[in-house]
């Protein structure tokens, strides 16, 4: 049995993304968080005459990345396994800024923040998707309750979900006209309810094996699979004139 898989879990937001980040032929961009690379991949072809540079913490994600973009050929792609709070990617050196929920966990975001804004020529843009309030999410609320858990706010995943929290942050990284649109679209879990729960064992084992989630799986499934509801923003905004400040992390 095979699992959704993340890409397949994210389709629907991918496609929001892909429409949304407007990159040309010409841009350098710079993909936040990039897991496997699906969203680089896309970016570098979107890019034919320019780059896509994927970043990500997980060595094992940033491999896999690597092989899919040689299986695929594609050539101006390129990947780092780095932290993007700390890593130095240069002044003014990419056009476009992209996650797709690749920046909720940052330890410390108003340094990541302000690196991006460093990469980043003056009007360059950040287009990036972050899950809203935990409440909001049905994904997040069917698999705490059935962990016997309230669902999480303001923090992990959701940690991005403020949306006067963020715009002051990215106002402070020398970010402006931040702007939010509502994303409501499911998520993919599967073709049919065995799939599903084999996909949240990967990352909740113990409510997979509940009954309250397996009953929750067959009510949420429908001829083309098992989706459950998500609320997220698509946050864009634009590099300011200004330098963004140097924030140092005091240790």
């Amino acid at each position: 049995m095979i699992s959704a898989g993340y890409d397949a879990e994210l389709r629907r937001h991918q496609e929001v993304l892909r429409r949304a980040w407007g990159i040309g032929a010409r841009d350098h961009v710079l993909d936040l968080g990039c897991g496997a690379g699906l969203t680089t991949r896309e970016a570098a072809r979107a890019a034919s005459a320019g780059s896509a540079l994927g970043v990500d913490i997980s060595a094992p994600a940033i491999e896999r990345a690597r092989e899919l973009a040689r299986a695929e050929g594609v050539p101006n792609v390129s990947f780092a396994c780095a932290d993007v709070q700390e890593h130095d990617f240069g002044a003014g050196r990419f056009d476009v800024a992209i996650s797709r929920f690749g920046t909720m966990f940052f330890g410390d975001p108003a340094a990541a923040f302000a690196g991006v804004g460093r990469a980043l020529r003056p009007g360059g843009r950040l287009v990036m998707l972050v899950w809203q309030d935990g409440a909001l999410n049905e994904w997040h609320v069917v698999i705490r309750r059935a962990l016997g858990e309230p669902p999480v706010a303001g923090r992990g995943a959701f940690s991005l979900g403020d949306r006067a929290g963020v715009t002051a942050m990215l106002s402070g990284a020398g970010f402006e006209g931040v702007a939010f649109a509502d994303v409501d679209e499911p998520l993919y879990y599967g073709p049919d309810v065995a799939a599903a729960l084999d996909w949240v064992r990967n990352f909740a084992p113990a409510a997979a094996g509940t009954a309250e989630l397996r009953e929750t799986m067959l009510a949420h499934t429908t001829d083309d699979g098992v989706w459950l509801g998500s609320r997220a923003w698509l946050v864009t905004a634009r590099k300011g004139q200004r330098p963004a400040a140097r924030i140092d992390t005091v240790e």
